[in-house]
């Protein structure tokens, strides 16, 4: 196997992962979050959403979060931004990275943009060249990249498509969601092979859910087939809300203890990262779903944080 001396892990929790809990978390302790993570090493938060309020509740204080955190030099703050009016907000907050998403499925797309894919495009492309404009790196999101709630297995060729027209928008990175936690090592393969034909590794982030237990599996796969990025949230928080059946996504202590225990740098430190997961488990009020956290617990606080 051929595996990298260094891996980037992109910390979705502060978005992805709070987006789906119906526990209201305040604006406090949002930034706290994101100032915990601040500390631990990693180089990149995605800590918010413009997404309408309407839709997404839990992070309608995206403005006021982004403006009172404590940034640090040489981290990245990057937020959700679906349209124009979410673009002039996420400026005002004087974001670092605008995030775009869509789908490689038509039905998924529906349900979670209320548009087909090709109606999405020229919304994305907007907010893409307007971003470009104000000298900001855009991400562009994928999602249902292996399996979709209502139409099952999707082809690679449809993911190809999806990555080709945001590519040529100007997006900076691809990240590719396994949004269902559905895929296997051998359908990693099978995409990253299509996708790999044509760009770099460097193009694309890895962003699986934890759903069926594949995720550090096709974790494994991905390593070894050159990619270095990847999305995970403290503590295994997240899910889609507009996915049945979609739980969280893989975990960041448990992908950091992976690649340690591998010997592949992160320059992410455990102990902090599991404060910060002990932090907003205690504001949930639940046990979070990550493997060293059940750790903690088992052995007590004291011996592990």
């Amino acid at each position: 196997m051929q595996l990298p001396k260094h891996v980037t892990l992109k910390e979705v929790g502060p978005r992805d992962g709070l987006q789906n809990e119906k526990t209201h978390i305040t604006t406090a302790d949002k930034i706290q979050l994101v100032n915990l993570l601040s500390q631990t090493g990693l180089n990149y938060i995605e800590v918010t959403s413009f997404v309408h309020p309407k839709w997404i509740p839990q992070l309608a204080d995206a403005v006021e979060v982004l403006q009172a955190i404590k940034r640090e030099k040489d981290i990245t703050y990057a937020a959700l931004v679906p349209n124009m009016r979410g673009l002039e907000r996420a400026l005002q907050a004087d974001i670092d990275e605008v995030n775009v998403f869509m789908s490689a499925s038509e039905s998924h797309n529906q349900n979670n943009i209320n548009k087909s894919i090709a109606e999405t495009f020229p919304i994305l492309r907007e907010v893409v060249t307007g971003a470009k404009n104000e000298h900001k790196n855009v991400r562009g999101y994928i999602s249902t990249v292996i399996g979709c709630p209502y139409e099952g297995y999707i082809q690679p060729e449809k993911v190809l498509r999806v990555t080709d027209k945001l590519l040529e928008m100007g997006v900076d990175e691809i990240s590719l969601g396994d949004t269902i936690g559905v895929g296997v090592p051998t359908q990693v393969e099978s995409l990253l092979e299509e996708l790999l034909k044509r760009y770099p590794t460097e193009k694309f982030a890895m962003h699986f859910h934890d759903t069926r237990g594949t995720a550090l599996v096709n974790i494994m796969k991905s390593l070894d087939m050159g990619i270095t990025k990847f999305d995970s949230a403290l503590g295994g928080l997240g899910g889609c809300p507009y996915a049945k059946g979609a739980s969280g996504n893989i975990a960041t202590e448990d992908l950091l203890y992976l690649l340690d225990e591998m010997g592949i740098k992160t320059g992410v430190n455990m102990k902090s990262l599991l404060e910060a997961a002990h932090f907003i488990e205690q504001k949930l009020g639940k046990t979070v779903a990550s493997k060293q956290m059940a750790i903690v617990r088992n052995e007590g606080s004291a011996n592990v944080l």
